[in-house]
């Protein structure tokens, strides 16, 4: 049986690595808004010998997501692995300067978007598939209002599933990688030295590692 991975903002940083460590072993379906991204990450797949389905998709759109997971269904009939990476980084702002507009886009990109998928994804998993979602506290941090309240969130909502599911499954877990050169925080810190931070390849390869342990 084809073993399948949902890969939610797979088109680059953490989410593109992950895809690329998991094509040798999954057929890799790949959900981002990006389109052109989506292809060069299939390029990359192909090189590896895998394969992958391109989903060039808003996870904010619930009619999208629900086609998404039916169409694998129809397809697979399960999926073995969900990794969501998608995130929404909205700009630094002191909490009173927030705007309004921006606040409401990470709140449902960030929150409401994974509740949404939690919901659709969680039969497609069954007992025996897994969930994987990436923290990055920054709760209460000067200017991170916005992206840290609603990550916050995220990862709460991730925790209930996680301990709802732990005598049933999916097995649920969250990572925390270490600081990496993605688009996401160079937009929060553009001044700092890219070269000292974590290869996203690597940090990808330690999390299928955990993934791979036997359930303590």
């Amino acid at each position: 049986m084809t073993q399948t991975a949902l890969i939610t903002g797979a088109s680059r940083g953490l989410g593109a690595a992950l895809a690329e460590a998991l094509a040798p072993t999954h057929h890799i379906i790949a959900v981002a808004k990006t389109t052109g991204a989506l292809e060069e990450l299939d390029d990359r797949i192909k090189v590896k010998g895998g394969t992958a389905t391109l989903a060039p998709m808003d996870i904010t759109k619930p009619e999208a997501m629900a086609t998404l997971c039916r169409g694998i269904f129809e397809r697979w009939g399960h999926l073995d692995l969900w990794l969501h990476t998608a995130i929404h980084a909205a700009p630094l702002a002191p909490a009173d300067h927030i705007d309004t507009k921006d606040f409401a886009k990470s709140v449902g990109a960030n929150v409401t978007a994974t509740g949404t998928l939690i919901a659709y994804v969680a039969p497609l998993l069954g007992e025996n598939g897994q969930a994987v979602f990436f923290d990055d506290p920054s709760a209460g941090q000067k200017f991170f209002g916005s992206y840290g309240a609603t990550k916050a969130a995220q990862i709460a909502l991730a925790r209930s599933w996680q301990a709802e599911t732990r005598h049933t499954g999916p097995r649920v877990h969250i990572a925390t990688p270490a600081p990496m050169p993605t688009a996401t925080r160079a937009r929060f810190f553009p001044g700092e030295d890219r070269s000292a931070l974590n290869d996203p390849h690597a940090q990808a390869a330690d999390i299928l590692a955990q993934l791979a342990a036997p359930p303590v």
